[in-house]
């Protein structure tokens, strides 16, 4: 199948008089739509933003939507720490072990431990191993150490690949990994790395993940370090997001990035030994661009504006723009047309940067130490970041009384609409969503 481009610029309606004699699938097009964002942040144009992401954030626009300004004003950037979504996994289930347990299976400050070894059954070799039995284990407070001089800080995205909205948006700390990792003096017969978490001293519970050494061990100009992670949004990790240390993978879904961290693997063997991939997973698959909603109207009057907003994931492959439709319910899409290209597409806001980033952070400030500020000039180094949120609204009215969908998407950098280029099932949930709208006379 052709991927699908955005078309929302070619389809024009024509206005019409009145709305007698005419189905509703017709009515939509004289839907009227006004899109407009709040300033959070003042940003001189094509500093950080291109210009498409400024277009129309003034006061004046809020004084013109207000609708809109109260929808946005309820929008928060970061997800508190406290409010992300937690996998319930393990028997009993891990995030909910009881904390007097804690220390005794190290996953407390005091007393977790890190083993880095070589495959035993490979050609690997290691001259300093890290284990516990050597007494050389990395410690949380060698960790602390090294997190003097070597920790660094991102704004990241936590997807699951088969969850159908984001786990949270957070900030997490840590040190690159590869800092820890040339202090086991890595030789020969390496290709791969292997690392997995506490569960339950049980072999059959074991959940592993994999990636090829030279991710960990370099990026290319822009990419984000693979980190030993111990704070998110500035606030040491709790036992449940993964605590104390738990390994953070850039531009992939949550299942790389193992909690509970105790063992890393060095290995000759190049295959991916992830209990995600032998579940039937697409673990290679990086983050994909989709727009979700966060808040949707359940009823509106016909003839008056409401709001909406949602967030937009930024994939590997960018954003160019979010957009929704509006159409009948009970007329459903064109079987031939399975992925709505040809529907009447809007354009929404794109939000630039909050000033304010979140709850968690003291006056919402960013630390100093992010790796997505230019150092020379001290700005994000762009917006949309990759891998993380951009926050988007709009207001719309329908007309005439009924129920509708609304559906919302976004077009990647390269102007490839969702759910394309990668539509697959297992690799990551990026779907068109749809949220059910009644409105009333």
């Amino acid at each position: 199948m052709a991927e699908l481009k955005d078309n929302s610029r070619k389809r024009i309606s024509k206005p019409l008089k009145d709305n007698e004699g005419i189905s509703r699938r017709e009515a939509l097009k004289t839907i009227g739509v006004m899109s407009a964002g709040i300033s959070f942040l003042k940003i001189p144009e094509n500093e950080i933003c291109p210009p498409a992401f400024n277009a129309g954030l003034s006061s004046d626009a809020l004084r013109q939507d207000p609708i809109l300004a109260e929808a946005i004003s309820q929008l928060e950037y970061l997800t508190p720490a406290k409010k992300f979504i937690v996998q319930r996994r393990g028997n009993p289930v891990l995030p909910e072990l009881p904390d007097e347990l804690l220390p005794s299976i190290g996953l407390t400050q005091e007393t977790w431990k890190l083993e880095i070894i070589s495959d035993p059954e490979s050609d690997s070799e290691l001259g300093n191993p890290f284990t516990i039995e050597n007494n050389n284990a990395l410690t949380w407070s060698g960790l602390m150490k090294m997190a003097e001089k070597h920790a660094v800080s991102y704004l990241h995205v936590l997807s699951c690949t088969n969850a159908p909205k984001p786990y949270g948006m957070g900030l997490w700390e840590g040190i690159p990994l590869r800092e820890v990792l040339w202090q086991t003096k890595p030789g020969r017969n390496i290709r791969r790395i292997r690392f997995s978490g506490y569960h339950n001293n049980d072999p059959k519970q074991i959940f592993q993940s994999s990636l090829p050494i030279n991710r960990v061990l370099e990026e290319i100009p822009g990419e984000l370090p693979v980190i030993l992670a111990y704070k998110l949004n500035g606030q040491y990790f709790s036992h449940a997001n993964g605590g104390p240390v738990r390994l953070f993978v850039p531009g992939f879904y949550g299942n790389r990035s193992i909690k509970w961290l105790q063992k890393i693997v060095l290995t000759n063997n190049h295959q991916a030994n992830d209990t995600y991939a032998d579940w039937n997973n697409d673990v290679e698959s990086p983050v994909k661009t989709c727009a979700k909603f966060i808040k949707v109207p359940a009823e509106v009057r016909t003839n008056q504006m409401f709001a909406f907003t949602g967030m937009a994931q930024v994939g590997l492959l960018g954003l160019s723009k979010v957009q929704y439709c509006i159409m009948p319910a009970d007329e459903p899409p064109d079987a031939n047309d399975p992925y709505l290209a040809l529907a009447d597409w809007r354009d929404a806001m794109i939000l630039p940067p909050p000033a304010n980033w979140g709850s968690d952070l003291p006056g919402g400030k960013l630390p100093g130490n992010l790796m997505q500020i230019d150092r020379k000039t001290g700005k994000l180094v762009s917006w949309p970041l990759p891998n993380t949120i951009v926050h988007w609204a709009a207001s719309a009215k329908i007309d005439i009384p009924g129920k509708y969908d609304l559906r919302c998407r976004t077009i990647d950098a390269n102007g490839t609409a969702q759910p394309m280029p990668r539509p697959f099932g297992r690799s990551g949930v990026n779907a068109i969503e749809a949220a059910k709208i009644t409105a009333n006379s």
